[in-house]
């Protein structure tokens, strides 16, 4: 079957894909980690014989010496049984009274393997930043992209292929948002800055994909008969394009899934966004930045 006819369906499931993501990303929105909102992250391990339940229980009651309460806050477990608890900001003082208050209603040592900060000051520039990168960093793939393939035929420009890449992380980066933001409803995930740099890696490989179809279609183009159709001549390049890609995918994939069921569980997350970055990398440069080639260059 011809690469080019199957993208004419899969371009619809990956338009409405991209719409639904929008959509998730607006409402009911990303759950964004203390490192964009501010806030404080205790990881504690419950004392023997209490729960999680308990612990909440033993939150909710405590006061400060001017009687200002924790106010909302969420607890979730990790894996390896410990608790995560983030709260407004506390400080110095609060957090030591939490400890103590905690170790007395419990009647155990707390031992609390982590303890972060992070003002809303701070939390509001690393969102900015944030944003910042991911623009940044597609403007530059356009540019190199385009001066990349400036001696492409002239009937081919270069800056469509540099908009079509562009058009290709973008249906990457936010199918991937999306799901993440389905999983955040349903698991204890936060987007954090570690998972913008997963955004930024999927960037970086789906670009690298791209780029060596959109190699294959330069050459191709050179010689092949000047009255060839260029969907013949883009099928040809995606044939001879699909073993090392899928080659290159496969090999990647392996490691991350390692990583995944191997690794802390502090990377977890990461490794699985790498995961979906990296499948959604491999099916967007041959399902839709190559297509869209195509199908704009039969509109003319």
């Amino acid at each position: 079957m011809s690469l080019i006819k199957l993208s004419k369906g899969l371009l619809v499931l990956s338009a409405a894909a991209m719409v639904a993501s929008i959509v998730l990303l607006v409402l009911p929105g990303p759950k964004l980690s203390m490192e964009f909102t501010g806030g404080t992250l205790m990881n504690i391990v419950p004392p023997a014989g209490k729960t999680k339940a308990d612990i909440q229980s033993v939150m909710e009651s405590f006061r400060t010496a001017e009687g200002k309460t924790l106010g909302a806050f969420a607890m979730s477990m990790t894996r390896e049984g410990d608790l995560l608890i983030r709260s407004r900001t506390l400080t110095n003082e609060e957090h030591l009274a939490l400890l103590a208050h905690l170790e007395k209603q419990t009647g155990s040592t707390i031992d609390e393997k982590q303890f972060t900060t992070i003002g809303p000051t701070v939390g509001a520039t690393l969102k900015r930043q944030s944003v910042y990168a991911l623009i940044i960093a597609s403007i530059g793939i356009v540019f190199y992209i385009a001066f990349a393939f400036y001696r492409v035929p002239r009937k081919l420009s270069p800056w469509r292929f540099g908009v079509f890449a562009v058009v290709a992380m973008i249906h990457d980066t936010l199918i991937t948002a999306g799901i993440f933001v389905v999983l955040g409803l349903f698991t204890n995930f936060e987007m954090d800055t570690l998972f913008v740099t997963a955004l930024l890696t999927t960037l970086g490989y789906s670009v690298n994909d791209t780029i060596v179809i959109f190699d294959r279609i330069r050459e191709n183009v050179a010689f092949a008969d000047k009255h060839e159709d260029f969907a013949i001549t883009a099928e040809r390049s995606l044939r001879q394009s699909i073993t090392r890609t899928l080659n290159t995918g496969l090999g990647a994939l392996i490691m991350l899934f390692c990583l995944y069921f191997l690794g802390s569980e502090s990377i977890r997350w990461f490794m699985l966004a790498l995961i979906v970055g990296t499948f959604l990398g491999t099916y967007s440069s041959f399902f839709v930045a190559t297509p869209l080639l195509v199908f704009l260059k039969k509109r003319e």
